[in-house]
């Protein structure tokens, strides 16, 4: 039988022996501790449903603009004479003031004109006035029984009556037209206003219809909104039924400033392109002459937030308690999160407006709860109504972190 070689036989004995310590390590080895893990509860905020009767603000933007702007044109043809100095962009202005005058020589020759042409028509009328009276005292006095009645009426003169009044007539509208067109040679500001623009100047001739200027009023101004068609059930707009319908706006700017008005119209078609109404807010005293407030400038970008109509039965929530799927945890008599599908009617900043699936009384946890299930046990924090949670400060931030407490 052959020898094994010394190096096999110091390994066999090295595995054995470590074989050996191996089983008496496991053999010998300690039994694990026994230890019982105190069970958790979450403590979390939760809030009482509690219906409510609320108004959904519809929010847009738009630019102001001025209700009423005018070119300001010439309606008679002549050289520029004068200029006021307050007719300069950017100036205020009040109804009536005088801004540019056209040379009014001419006009004034045609008024004399005129006014001569009446005198001579109303002389005229007055003899022929007077000759018809001397003919019908001669009628009168020797009548003839077989006159037509064409014969009748040139003896009595009363064509030649006709056609003096005719002449005066004709005068006097002359006469009219004179003064008319001497006034226009003073171009004044149809209304209270600021001047946005002047095109005119001393020495220059301009023909009827050459523009000058233009000009807008300050009494109101208006902003176009657009609403999208799914806004549009919150809102209670003018029509043609409801004309006294003006629901309130507050505009608003980036620098803080607000104007209050209101919805006074809307817009009888969509827009083709982008499918929504456009309603018109208005906003009294823009440029605040009276009351020394904010300017509300002609073309300013504002924000609108526009006051919803009343809907009855809400519940809200803040926005963060709701998960994927519409559904949030409702604790139910012990005190167990259960999850429940609810209907929310509208999404809007912090809060969400439920319509449906939640009963009056229920309780809404507020908390995050990651990882929960249905029937996770909880403990109650704090209770709050929903009706306090659009009213309470930071209330839709209530328990930003779920609280644990060893079950006693």
């Amino acid at each position: 039988m052959p020898k094994l070689p010394k190096q096999a036989i110091t390994a066999s004995i090295i595995l054995f022996a470590a074989s050996l310590c191996a089983l008496a390590l496991f053999l010998l080895k300690p039994s694990p501790e026994h230890k019982e893990i105190p069970k958790t509860i979450i403590a979390v905020d939760t809030a009482i449903a509690e219906p409510q009767t609320l108004s959904i603000n519809v929010y847009s933007q738009g630019t102001a603009q001025a209700r009423t702007k005018t070119t300001l044109a010439a309606e008679v043809t002549g050289k520029i004479t004068w200029i006021s100095p307050a007719f300069e962009s950017g100036t205020e202005v009040e109804a009536g003031e005088e801004l540019v005058r056209i040379d009014d020589r001419n006009y004034r020759a045609a008024l004399k004109r005129a006014e001569s042409a009446v005198a001579s028509a109303q002389s005229n009328l007055l003899q022929m006035q007077g000759q018809a009276a001397v003919a019908r005292d001669d009628m009168a006095r020797y009548p003839r029984k077989h006159t037509t009645e064409e014969g009748r009426a040139l003896a009595l003169k009363l064509p030649q009556l006709n056609e003096a009044k005719a002449r005066l007539d004709a005068a006097e509208a002359d006469l009219a037209q004179a003064q008319t067109d001497l006034e226009r040679t003073r171009i004044r500001a149809p209304y209270r206003g600021i001047i946005r623009s002047r095109s005119a100047n001393p020495g220059q001739f301009v023909a009827t219809g050459n523009a000058l200027g233009e000009i807008f009023a300050i009494d109101v101004a208006e902003v176009r909104l657009p609403i999208p068609l799914d806004r549009l059930p919150y809102l209670e707009l003018p029509n043609s039924q409801h004309p006294d319908r003006r629901p309130a706006v507050t505009l608003s700017n980036d620098l803080g400033q607000q104007w209050f008005g209101h919805i006074v119209r809307s817009e009888a078609a969509l827009d083709e392109r982008s499918r929504v109404l456009f309603v018109v807010a208005q906003v009294s005293s823009p440029y605040r002459a009276e009351d020394h407030g904010a300017i509300l400038l002609n073309g300013s970008f504002v924000k609108a937030e526009i006051q919803g109509r009343a809907i009855d039965n809400l519940v809200v929530v803040p926005r963060h308690v709701l998960r994927t799927g519409n559904q949030l945890w409702v604790i139910d008599s012990d005190n167990r999160l259960s999850s429940r599908r609810i209907s929310a009617l509208r999404t809007e900043g912090d809060y969400v407006y439920i319509d449906a699936g939640i009963a009056p009384g229920e309780r809404i946890c507020l908390s995050p709860v990651p990882n929960a299930a249905d029937g996770t046990s909880i403990r109650v924090n704090s209770t709050i109504s929903t009706a306090e949670l659009l009213s309470t400060p930071g209330a839709d931030t209530l328990a930003a972190a779920p609280g644990e407490q060893s079950a006693p």
